[in-house]
């Protein structure tokens, strides 16, 4: 399965064409500028396809389902076009003494070169035994294939945090990924975390040959550097006051801010709003259902998903993933809110009186 991209693809049938169509959206998945795009380029045409191990431990798979069930058609050929994916139990057709032996081949050939992409939760308690492949716990599978690697990456809110295995009372000791092994892995949270975002740090890693930029939990600034509250389409409704009260009133019909809802949008950190799902169809807003803030460690543990939190420090005021999290609750300054407040009741004030002025004209 060697070989360049640029290579696969012409076997595949593609034509340069084609495959510069190939590259500018391996670029826009990347978050790079237009100028980016001739460093994929370069990078599909020249570079040797990376061997990929993909490990699954304590999850539900939602993450390879999500990455494969993609419609966007750089996430449908990425397997074959732009990985090497020599080892995953999920999709792999090999099993047994062939699996083990793929594996522990990828591991000797291509020492210091391939990615491990992992996927779940590692269970510590009782000497792992709650998650065994082959004779051998999780976690000794995790620590022999992350010691070489040249990158590591934890798919979905499992491996990055620990997720609902994670969740207390916790009785299997589920621990992400990072708690682990003793070099840099990039987290991609989400229950499941979006295609194209999974996609965009993969080309990362294949054209700048380096981890993308970190939050304070792991999480590449490009996807999770605002909060899906910041770009939402409902946040003129929050501003102006505006909520849905209950899930079947006639705000809920109007689309108004779910944040009464027990909507986490605004401590969640995360690209939803922007990139979407399905082609950028739509996000669980949209579809009228609030943030549960699956993106952000412990959100399991965040209180119940429809309750809201009782203060967050917004209005307006902005904070960085670094600063805020999820350690939200904390009151902003008195003279701020109250300014806040007030203008938000003009707001809502204003719309009333253009919403009396309508019925009337009708």
């Amino acid at each position: 399965m060697g070989g360049t991209i640029w290579e696969s693809m012409q076997q595949k049938g593609y034509n340069r064409r084609e495959f510069l169509q190939f590259c500018t959206a391996a670029a826009a998945a990347a978050g790079l500028a237009k100028t980016g795009v001739a460093q994929v380029v370069s990078a599909f045409e020249k570079k040797e396809k990376p061997a990929v191990v993909w490990m699954h431990f304590q999850e539900c798979t939602c993450c390879s389902e999500s990455f494969i069930r993609s419609s966007h058609p750089i996430v449908a050929d990425a397997l074959l076009d732009v990985l090497s994916l020599n080892y995953t139990e999920t999709l792999m057709a090999a099993s047994g003494f062939q699996a083990e032996k793929s594996l522990s081949d990828t591991i000797a050939n291509n020492k210091g070169k391939y990615i491990v992409l992992v996927e779940g939760a590692v269970p510590t308690k009782d000497e792992g035994v709650y998650c065994m492949v082959g004779g051998k716990t999780a976690e000794q599978i995790l620590q022999s294939v992350a010691a070489d690697a040249a990158a590591i990456v934890a798919w979905g809110s499992c491996a990055s945090n620990g997720c609902v295995q994670a969740a207390k009372p916790n009785p299997t000791g589920a621990t992400p990924i990072y708690k682990l092994v003793n070099k840099p892995v990039i987290n991609v949270p989400g229950c499941p975390p979006i295609a194209d975002v999974m996609m965009g740090v993969v080309t990362h890693l294949l054209v700048l040959g380096q981890i993308p930029a970190l939050d304070s939990q792991g999480r590449p600034k490009e996807f999770y550097g605002r909060r899906v509250h910041d770009t939402c389409y409902r946040r003129p409704n929050y501003d102006a006051g505006l909520f849905v009260e209950a899930f079947d009133d006639e705000n809920a019909r109007k689309g108004y801010c779910l944040y009464k809802m027990g909507c986490k949008g605004p401590v969640t950190y995360n690209a939803c709003s922007v990139t979407r799902w399905n082609e950028g169809t739509s996000y669980p807003i949209q579809s009228g259902h609030g943030c549960i803030g699956c993106s952000e460690a412990g959100f399991w543990d965040n209180g119940p998903f429809y309750q809201h939190l009782a203060s967050f420090p917004g209005f307006g005021i902005e904070s960085t993933a670094d600063t805020i999290g999820t350690a939200v609750g904390v009151a902003t300054l008195a003279g701020v809110a109250a300014h806040a407040v007030v203008t938000n009741i003009r707001k809502r004030n204003v719309i009333a009186e253009v919403h009396a002025e309508d019925q009337k004209e009708k």
